[in-house]
């Protein structure tokens, strides 16, 4: 691999697709555009059959200057590498849910889900600060045209709601790294990671990031624009907002706010605790009474985003891990749950649950796999979810016994509303002769379904496998977190570091001697 700048050509090759699918239509842009994406899922394998785990830090570099203080710099490490696996394995399925259900401009269609792939991976790839934010805000172009084109009748509405969101987040996050280049001297990222920025520039800097990556998560309060994109955007766009957009705020916490602010964010812990708690405890109590299915997933998405941000500022290996393996747990699980939905949807044309019931009769394998994800979506042991959420709450626990307990109630509850949720669509008395007439999935089906569900119990099985390639990039992110990190409850709520706990006792000690 040495010389071959492959994170290049896995954006040129969807690319080049997109351009394509923007001079066709109908079938062959849907073949172009599946063959793009599972040659760009080739090209990930590859990428992760030849990552290093034991080598250095930053693997596969491409660098070069375009003009003052901006370059074309690319590099991944295993959060990266773990990250751009899911989209491009998540697109070819997104494409293979579009094939029946989108009729109209499809070659348009198909060239927006690509075009987001090259600017997906590119936000992962990025090496440069401005080029990070170049990828990170265009990504919102193709989802917006994809909803406000493709979605559903209050599409414009929900569109400008999403797109308002999240852009204005992230014009403080443009002024705060002009700041940082000037400051720093340059706008590579890995240098910027261990600049020591001075505790007081530090707040305003993570104030200005959070306001970017708070909207992507989201973030509650400011996760209101998620229920409604969901549910107006076709089956795919749900697919990949739930399965990757979302995990760009995450991302931004990882790669800059932590590493960059560690002071700033030992300092606003309580915050964002304080916004995960509510989150996971009102988002699931709204999922409860949701009676679209879509909605409901939604909302369960904010909760599980919410348990995330928890392990990310727990300050410790187990809740870092945490929250990445539920990150990308949480991309094939929500995904697959959306896919479960526009399964029956393209059969009914409705998402309100009281239409269905007593599918496990006459649709028994599709009863099989919204099983395994829903349990997946609740944790049990054995599926993807429960390796995240456990690592991620015994990482808080560390941290915080009463944030801890709440976010344990948010998993209860989060169990109450998916077998609700199941029960009311699965069992019970077929009472609509329509949805007891809906054939079983069909071989395509089939094929996107197959894919998540053996992703999800790998996951689950020997979750190793995904934990090894970032191992060492958690364990550095801790070890630059530790001199700033919060020892416990109390010291939480005073923002005293958990190094001053330690020379505390150290000094008393030596007192008692």
């Amino acid at each position: 691999m040495d010389g071959f700048p492959i994170l290049t050509t896995m954006m040129l090759v969807p690319l080049a697709g997109a351009i394509l699918c923007l001079f066709t239509g109908g079938g062959a842009a849907r073949g172009i555009a599946l063959g793009a994406t599972l040659a760009t899922f080739a090209l990930g394998v590859l990428l992760w059959a030849n990552f290093d785990i034991g080598g250095a830090q930053w693997q596969f570099t491409e660098r070069a200057d375009l003009f003052a203080g901006f370059s074309y710099a690319l590099g991944i490490d295993g959060i990266a590498l773990l990250l751009i696996m899911l989209t491009v394995f998540l697109m070819p399925i997104c494409i293979l849910a579009s094939w029946d259900a989108i009729q109209k401009r499809v070659g348009e269609y198909m060239a927006a889900f690509l075009f987001m792939e090259v600017l997906m991976i590119g936000t992962f790839a990025a090496q440069d600060i401005f080029l990070f934010y170049v990828f990170f805000e265009a990504g919102l172009i193709p989802m917006y045209l994809i909803i406000g084109v493709w979605g559903g009748d209050n599409r414009i509405y929900a569109s400008y709601k999403f797109f308002l969101y999240t852009l204005l987040g992230s014009v403080l996050m443009l002024i705060a790294m002009f700041w940082m280049v000037a400051e720093a001297g340059t706008s590579d990222i890995p240098t910027l990671m261990q600049y020591p920025f001075e505790a007081g520039p530090q707040t305003w800097l993570w104030l200005a990031f959070f306001a970017s990556f708070a909207v992507k998560i989201p973030m509650w309060p400011l996760h209101t624009w998620l229920p409604d994109a969901h549910v107006q955007a076709p089956t795919a766009g749900s697919v990949i907002l739930a399965g990757v957009l979302l995990k760009l705020g995450g991302y931004g916490f990882l790669r800059f706010s932590l590493p960059m602010f560690p002071q700033a964010s030992a300092d606003f812990a309580w915050l964002v605790l304080a916004l995960s708690m509510i989150a996971v405890v009102y988002t699931s109590l709204v999922a409860l009474v949701q009676q679209d299915m879509k909605k409901l997933i939604a909302y369960s998405s904010v909760a599980h985003m919410a348990i995330v941000m928890v392990g990310l500022f727990a300050f410790n290996v187990q809740g870092l891990e945490g929250a990445m393996v539920l990150m990308l747990s949480h991309g094939l699980v929500s995904g697959a749950l959306f896919l479960c939905v526009g399964v029956i949807y393209d059969r009914l044309h409705t998402r309100e649950i009281a239409r269905y019931g007593g599918l496990s009769v006459n649709m028994p394998y599709y009863a099989i796999f919204f099983l395994l994800f829903t349990m997946a979506s609740i944790g049990l042991p054995g599926t993807s979810g429960f390796v995240g959420e456990f690592l991620a709450l015994a990482g808080i626990y560390q941290l915080s016994t009463f944030a801890a307990l709440v976010c344990t109630t948010g998993i209860i509850l989060g169990a109450g509303y998916m077998l609700y949720l199941y029960r009311r669509v699965a069992f019970g008395a077929q009472t609509n002769e329509d949805a007891a007439a809906m054939p079983d999935i069909s071989p395509r089906e089939w094929t996107m379904m197959v894919p998540v569900a053996a992703a999800v119990l790998w996951m689950g099985v020997y979750p190793e496998s995904f934990i090894a390639p970032m191992r060492a990039d958690i364990a550095a992110l801790d070890a630059q977190l530790a001199a700033a990190a919060p020892a416990g409850d109390a010291d939480l709520a005073a923002g005293t570091p958990r190094s001053e706990i330690a020379n505390a006792v150290v000094y008393e000690g030596e007192g008692d001697h």
